[in-house]
């Protein structure tokens, strides 16, 4: 277990007559990532999910009231959480303008919350999730977009909470974390092609990008209680070597989860590299993880709701998010890019 010492001094003065004298001592005050790390909780993102994957949210189509719907509980729930949203973005919301869509797509709008950093706040980690979905299709039905990409959407919301309580608890990080939830995925990977065009943080001051895109389910490649405990990592070795080891370290000493590398393979057929947020910071060459459970028969079908859910092994993955994020803000130095950019 990881543990922290923090030394505190307190000065003690004593005195005798008309003389002075003082003494230091130190109390030591430990401090334990893990109990952090495990409010990251099964019944909390349950919680979550079951009404962000509702149908008040109507499928969480892209420029359509169910998004505005979604945008605005997660606005909601980062100000209960006391977490606001980064300077010069007002309301938490960065609006993409309709001209920036293909077609006729309506205005929409990234949702933005900000943990700033005690001694580099100019250097950003990006935790991301998309939390637009497909909609309501002509027969009426709701896509309700569970794992895609509510099972992302809710864990940011998690880890949130976690470092916020951390810094409350006066153990903030040292480098600023980004909590930025994308809208337009589904359409073409628009929210963050949106946000790396018009950064609220310098791109070359963006460390890293952790990207959360279905965490929530198992895939037919994993059935089985011996092969359940995974999750498939892409991309976290291609721009930065440290990057892979950080995340590999965190696991090991962690969470020990199966990390699954068969589509980080770079000739994989179905190019999930290039397929998700991640991959717009990517190719601006910041190191990113995608964080993935993989396709499975709910996927992009109304099917794919809130009760098919796994929330321990979902847990399990945003506390593997957690713990590299924690060490990527916290490390003295940030990560070197030496990996080529791939377009």
């Amino acid at each position: 277990m990881k543990k922290v010492i923090i030394a505190l001094g307190f000065l003690v003065i004593g005195s005798c007559g008309t003389s002075q004298s003082s003494k230091q001592s130190v109390v030591t005050k430990t401090f334990d990532i893990k109990e952090y790390a495990e409010r990251i909780t099964a019944k909390d993102l349950k919680s979550y999910l079951y009404v962000f994957a509702g149908d008040d949210f109507e499928g969480r189509d892209t420029g359509e009231e169910g998004q505005k719907k979604a945008a605005e509980y997660l606005r909601t729930q980062y100000r209960k959480m006391n977490i606001p949203a980064p300077e010069g973005v007002e309301g938490y919301f960065q609006t993409i303008p309709k001209s920036f869509f293909r077609g006729d797509i309506k205005a929409s709008e990234n949702v933005l919350a900000f943990i700033e950093g005690s001694e580099k706040p100019e250097e950003v980690l990006v935790l991301s999730a998309h939390y637009d979905h497909v909609g309501i299709d002509s027969k009426g039905e709701i896509y309700n977009g569970a794992d895609d990409d509510g099972s992302g959407t809710v864990s940011l919301l998690e880890i949130a909470e976690a470092f916020q309580k951390m810094k409350d608890e006066g153990h903030g990080p040292k480098r600023s974390i980004l909590f930025l939830h994308v809208t337009g995925e589904e359409k073409g990977l628009y929210g963050s092609k949106y946000y790396t065009e018009n950064p609220v943080f310098p791109l070359a001051n963006t460390i890293a990008n952790l990207n959360i895109d279905m965490v929530g389910r198992i895939d037919k490649h994993h059935e089985g209680e011996e092969k359940e405990n995974y999750i498939y990592l892409i991309g976290s070795d291609r721009l930065s070597t440290e990057l892979h080891e950080i995340s590999e370290k965190a696991n090991a000493e962690y969470t020990n989860l199966n990390l699954d590398y068969t589509y980080n393979a770079a000739n994989d057929p179905n190019r999930f590299y290039f397929r998700s947020d991640h991959y717009n910071f990517a190719k601006n060459g910041v190191p990113i993880i995608f964080y993935f459970n993989g396709v499975h028969e709910d996927y992009h079908k109304p099917t794919d709701t809130p009760d098919k859910i796994e929330y321990e092994l979902m847990a399990k993955r945003a506390q593997l998010v957690f713990y590299t994020a924690y060490e990527l803000v916290n490390r003295e130095q940030r990560i070197v890019v030496d990996g080529e950019v791939e377009k």
